[in-house]
């Protein structure tokens, strides 16, 4: 998601994701227990479960449900085994898919992600046949009347920030791009600067883009709508760039 859409992109998303809360705070659970039980459970020494408990504040996650998973995946009170596992394949157009995945059942998943690549017009793609179309950045945005360029620029930059990237039109947002270790800290200093963030996450960016339109966006969110559902998937990344107005036909 890039160009002239990627805010818009990320807002769509955002709202359909908000539409289901109950089961994005299953996802964010999972996350959770599978860091606190790989790494321990203090965020201060386990930074995957920092990532991991930042992700559930952003989805409003109450404290008392992040701890109790913080506390089933570090041992103290029981919990399944999770492992990570990613699956490729192409959308519409030839736009690529990376699908991020936690689960107990790797023959189940790998099952339910093939079903839906086939169903929904896709086809799913070897390992390694588009991960290295993607790299793994920290993403924040800044809505463009929240700040001024030089404190964001002074205070991105300083923290660690790798690249900053000015908003698209009056309504857009400032995004910045970070490593992924760097992610929390210039979030952090973002914060105390008292800089707004309108938005935030780890995810995959894609170094190219196909721009697709028309029927192809509905096609490719059929797709993505359909692998988000299912429990074991965590996220889903594609490389397509759409349109503002593909994107509200699509409501």
């Amino acid at each position: 998601m890039a160009g002239h859409s990627k805010w818009a992109n990320i807002k769509h998303r955002k709202a359909a994701v908000d539409k289901k809360r109950g089961k994005v705070w299953s996802k964010v659970s999972r996350a959770i227990m599978a860091a606190a039980r790989a790494g321990g459970g203090d965020p201060a020494t386990n930074l995957a479960l920092r990532y991991a408990i930042d992700e559930a504040k952003a989805a409003n996650m109450p404290k008392d449900t992040i701890q109790r998973a913080v506390d089933k995946g570090s041992g103290a009170s029981g919990g399944a085994d999770f492992e990570t596992i990613t699956y490729e394949g192409y959308g519409p157009s030839g736009v690529a898919i990376f699908v991020e995945a936690l689960t107990d059942n790797r023959a189940r998943t790998a099952g339910d992600v093939r079903t839906v690549f086939s169903k929904k017009g896709g086809s799913m793609g070897n390992p390694g046949s588009v991960a290295f179309m993607f790299q793994s950045k920290g993403q924040i945005f800044i809505d463009a009347g929240k700040t001024d360029e030089e404190s964001l620029m002074n205070t991105a930059l300083e923290a660690g920030a790798d690249d900053i990237q000015e908003p698209e039109g009056d309504d857009g947002a400032w995004t910045i791009l970070t490593d992924p270790t760097d992610f929390l800290g210039v979030k952090e200093a973002l914060e105390n600067a008292g800089i707004e963030i309108a938005d935030s996450e780890l995810t995959k960016i894609p170094d190219n883009t196909v721009a697709i339109g028309g029927e192809d966006v509905r096609k490719l969110m059929n797709i993505v709508d359909a692998l988000e559902d299912n429990d074991d998937v965590q996220k889903v990344h594609h490389n397509a760039e759409i349109s503002e107005a593909d994107l509200e036909a699509l409501d």
